[in-house]
């Protein structure tokens, strides 16, 4: 027999307690099978929640959905749930008559086939895993996603002759794995002689982007931790976050949404934010027995357990890479309290069952909220003794978009708590609430009320400018100015006004960098050079004409100055000459900035507005017009990247009911 084989068969021998004439635990191999054994039923007193769940599943399957999610928290019992289904659910056809159970770990196949073998010890169960090879004809078939899409190995199944694939953590259901699977076995799209499809997780839903409707049409039962705390089904929870300060700013996003680890790893798993981290347990958590860490990688694994050990606390650890002997002996340990930190990273944020759990360490910053949830559900099975799990987040820099323990609740995540329970967050949310209410009423009474000030716009509207020519023709910076000018102001930048006289002279008006809340005038005279005499720039230093407290005495002081200086048959806005057709010159020089199919002609622009699309290139619109478009681009892909995050979260929110695809 291959040594996996002996392996399960040590893991069943427990339950050996008579012999039975059918072998009721098959695992198909290509040496001997192994020898018969019988399995006493235990008698499952389920949970109301539980039974409502199966009702819930079963009235669906009636109406004749087929393809069924279930969110239920972490410790609710959802392997002994989807066991219980097996017996319940109605074959569809008179042939189909078998159970496929999925699962992605090692441990969920295992877990799942030590249910089935307890609750059926009537039925053959059989495993499809690594080198236990199922022969496709037992009631139950428990089987590793990994194993049974490698090669033909799924062959071996009859897809009608199955009337049920239960699908344990299934927010991994529309990985490309699972998705040839339901291929197969006719699930690709709900069909009535397809067996019925029922995928269970504590996290139903995607943080990545990639769609749970792909493969689910309908989630028929939803239990959200927080009701199952209420309702004394998990342990109490009470929670305190520890501002880290780490600078995660510049790590980049993975292709999940998540921050790439790598990065993340580099940014938190210093000396520093170790030692934070480990002086924050031992003043908040020294009592606890069991803790349990989260870390972003290996390299954060070894730091973290260093530091610890460096104070004195025993730390063990365990990764993907520890040995499997190994791993369960420390496992063990820690079950039977023998150490209080078990440091890890990826290992126990799915199907982990370690009840004594009493503190969970968050050190690792996230922007999933499914992971957090995951993590945090590590410590909220029930156990004798314990009184409550003790959350300890880490909280990096909140301007990174993290999902903290704060924000599970709805508060904001710069809300630090301190041995804060469910109950006193949920009374926080409701306190901030009232009081950004009674602010905003505060506000409205206090707020002066003018009889004659302007109504503030409801809605803003933004222009696009396709082209520099379709920016130099927009006259709208025009119209306030002119409005209470007699001149032909120019607006060529934001607060920035142009009025152009002969011989390359013109006034300013512009907003005072150095205080805002005043305008400056300012003249600029072209320099008369002389055939002996060169000059970097064609102007002379701007002279400052007036200051003033607004635009309106800008224009004004601007208008006096002009008035006296400039001659009026070229700087009035009402000269019969500004409506005659443009000049060959002033068409030669616009029609640079336009297509050759779309050249102007006299009979489309005039000379005063000729000019004054000139004055505005001569005075920046090329850079204004490269400036606005690089804006554009910026806040469209900072719309973009807001809208992406948005619709992210929105996905991670679990309701009961249909499922977008």
């Amino acid at each position: 027999m291959p040594p996996a084989s002996r392996g399960w068969a040590a893991v069943f021998r427990q339950w050996h307690h008579g012999t039975s004439s059918r072998m009721v635990l098959g695992y198909a191999t290509t040496a001997t099978p192994l020898p018969t054994i019988s399995l006493p039923r235990k008698k499952i007193q389920l949970r109301k929640y539980q039974e409502e769940c199966i009702q819930a599943v079963l009235s669906s399957l009636g109406q004749g959905h087929k393809r069924l999610g279930v969110s239920l928290a972490t410790g609710s019992g959802k392997t002994v749930i989807f066991t219980q289904l097996i017996d319940r659910v109605i074959p569809h056809t008179k042939s189909a008559y078998q159970t496929l159970i999925l699962a992605h770990r090692q441990e969920l196949v295992e877990q799942a086939a030590r249910h089935c073998s307890s609750a059926y010890p009537s039925k053959t169960v059989e495993i499809e895993m690594g080198s236990l090879h199922a022969s496709g004809s037992a009631d139950i078939t428990v089987a590793s996603l990994q194993s049974i899409v490698s090669g033909d190995r799924i062959e071996k199944f009859d897809p009608s002759t199955f009337k049920l694939v239960l699908v344990d953590e299934a927010h991994h259901i529309v990985s490309p794995g699972y998705m040839k699977t339901l291929e197969y076995f006719g699930l690709s799209k709900a069909r009535p002689d397809s067996p019925a499809l029922v995928g269970v997780s504590a996290t139903l839903s995607r943080f990545d982007g990639l769609r749970i409707g792909a493969a689910i049409d309908q989630i028929v039962y939803h239990k959200d931790y927080i009701d199952m705390i209420g309702e004394k089904w998990l342990s109490d929870v009470s929670f305190t976050t520890v501002q880290t300060k780490a600078d995660i700013s510049r790590v980049r996003k993975a292709a999940n949404g998540d921050f790439q680890p790598s990065e993340l790893s580099q940014a938190v798993n210093t000396d520093q934010i170790n030692n934070i981290t480990v002086r924050s347990w031992m003043a908040k958590a020294r009592d606890r027995k069991s803790t349990l860490v989260f870390c972003v990688d290996l390299a954060h694994v070894a730091g973290l357990t260093n530091a610890f050990r460096a104070h004195g606390i025993e730390a063990q650890f365990v990764t993907g890479s520890t040995p499997k002997p190994e791993r369960s002996a420390r496992l063990d340990s820690f079950k039977r309290g023998e150490f209080p930190i078990l440091v890890n990273c990826g290992v126990f944020t799915e199907g982990t069952d370690i009840p004594n759990i009493d503190c969970v360490l968050l050190a690792r910053p996230t922007k999933s909220r499914n992971l957090l949830v995951q993590m945090i559900g590590r410590g909220m099975r029930l156990h004798p003794g314990k009184t409550n799990c003790h959350v300890i987040d880490m909280v990096a820099a909140l301007e990174t978009g993290i999902v903290c323990t704060p924000t599970l609740f709805g508060l904001d995540p710069q809300e630090l708590l301190e041995d804060a329970t469910v109950q006193d967050m949920e009374k926080i949310k409701l306190r901030k609430e009232e009081e950004a209410e009674r602010r905003q009423l505060a506000e409205q009474s206090m707020r002066p009320k003018q009889a004659n000030a302007p109504s503030v716009p409801q809605k803003v509207t933004f222009t696009d400018y396709e082209t520099v020519f379709d920016l130099i023709s927009d006259t709208s910076g025009e119209r306030h100015v002119r409005a209470i000018s007699q001149y032909a102001w120019v607006c060529v930048s934001e607060d920035r006004y142009v009025l152009t006289s002969a011989d390359g002279i013109y006034l300013k008006i512009d907003r005072n960098s150095d205080d805002e809340s005043s305008f400056l005038v300012t003249e600029t005279v072209a320099i008369r050079r002389s055939s002996d005499m060169a000059s970097k720039t064609p102007f002379m230093k701007p002279r400052k004409i007036a200051r003033t407290p607004t635009f309106t005495d800008a224009v004004h002081a601007a208008d006096t100055y002009a008035k006296k200086k400039y001659p009026l048959v070229i700087i009035s806005k009402n000269q019969s000459w500004r409506n005659r057709p443009a000049t060959e010159g002033q068409l030669a020089f616009l029609n640079k900035l336009r297509q050759q199919d779309e050249q102007l002609t006299a009979n489309d622009v005039t000379k005063g507005k000729a000019g004054d699309m000139i004055t505005k290139v001569k005075h920046g619109a090329r850079g204004r017009f490269s400036g606005l478009e690089a804006d554009k681009r910026r806040l469209g892909k900072v719309k973009l990247k807001l809208e992406q995050e948005k619709a992210l979260k929105e996905r991670e929110r679990v309701s009961v009911g249909p499922l977008a695809n």
